[in-house]
């Protein structure tokens, strides 16, 4: 079995919308984009596809390779300790795939974060899981969509820590960082504009001080680095001015600041990735969905998204 060149597949929580949504997007692709097939990779449990597939009345594409590291028995929708072992040993077998240099990119499936606590694994999601294990110092949260695209200076933290956490460093790295990926997205000359942290961008140090003792320095530096970056900018003008086309990219400084008005535009085909890894990696932009995972209704738009981007910029 060889996994060249392959897109790796992570199946997600089996109990969860992960092996429907993917089954979607296969179909999808048979239909419409059919060449891909043959560069994809689904690292899960077959058993699990098989019987999901005759549920939802879909044929399982020939062309796309599986590896099998489960053989269980699921109720969808209703999420156990079996499954969480699973769903914990495809991402692993990602990430040993991804050193070994056998796959290009990861598109993976969504995950229960309280279902790894529970077997054991003290990530808090995939983007920190995959940057430990695979050695990146730095890397980015970041979020595709074709009318809005977002990175984030900080993720999974509470409010109050945001402020200590904006150093010069770690924004220069974030605007690094989406500068490069909007390259290698086909962009000429990328447009990064930097929200402010505080109302009104700080009115000047009235309302806070971290545009003035933080974000200007980054500017100048990002200058003198030759990336273009704007800003900063009250958040609440500057998500309007990037939906209309002025800015190719926002730079958030906290999860919900960047991640409100994204999934306000894109949150059926939003697509979230991972910058500074050594492959590339996307996923879909909700979580396992355990409510309607026995519904059949799960729309596998972000999916497909997360598929297209992966292949797309795996060849860039």
């Amino acid at each position: 079995m060889t996994h060249s060149k392959k897109i790796a597949i992570t199946l997600g929580c089996p109990a969860g919308i992960g092996p429907e949504v993917i089954l979607k997007s296969l179909d999808y692709f048979k239909k419409n984009f059919p060449e891909i097939l043959n560069h994809l990779l689904i690292i899960g449990d077959e058993k699990v596809l098989k019987e999901r597939a005759c549920w939802l009345k879909v044929e399982f594409p020939k062309e796309v390779e599986v590896l099998s590291l489960s053989e269980l028995s699921i109720q969808p929708g209703k999420p156990c300790i079996e499954g969480f072992l699973a769903m914990s040993s495809f991402v692993q077998k990602a990430i040993e795939l991804a050193k070994e240099g056998k796959i290009k990119a990861i598109v993976t499936g969504p995950i229960s974060k309280e279902g790894l606590e529970k077997v054991g694994v003290k990530h808090k999601g995939h983007t920190e899981w995959l940057a430990k294990d695979l050695g990146s110092k730095e890397f980015v949260m970041s979020f595709y969509g074709e009318r809005l695209k977002v990175s984030l200076v900080t993720t999974h933290i509470p409010l109050k820590e945001v402020s200590e956490r904006i150093t010069t460093d770690k924004v220069f790295t974030t605007v690094k960082l989406s500068y490069e990926f909007l390259l290698k997205l086909g962009v000429d000359y990328p447009k990064i504009a930097l929200c402010g942290v505080n109302p009104h961008a700080g009115e000047g140090g009235l309302l806070g001080k971290e545009e003035e003792t933080v974000l200007k320095d980054v500017i100048n530096l990002c200058q003198e680095a030759g990336f273009p970056v704007y800003g900063p900018y009250p958040a609440d003008s500057l998500f309007f001015w990037a939906y209309q086309g002025r800015f190719d990219l926002v730079v958030a400084m906290y999860h919900d600041q960047g991640l409100a008005p994204f999934k306000l535009i894109h949150f059926e085909d939003g697509v979230n990735l991972t910058l500074g890894l050594p492959v590339v990696r996307t996923s879909p932009c909700h979580g396992t969905a355990y409510d309607i995972a026995d519904k059949g209704i799960a729309n596998p738009s972000s999916f497909i998204q997360a598929i297209k981007l992966a292949y797309k910029l795996s060849r860039a």
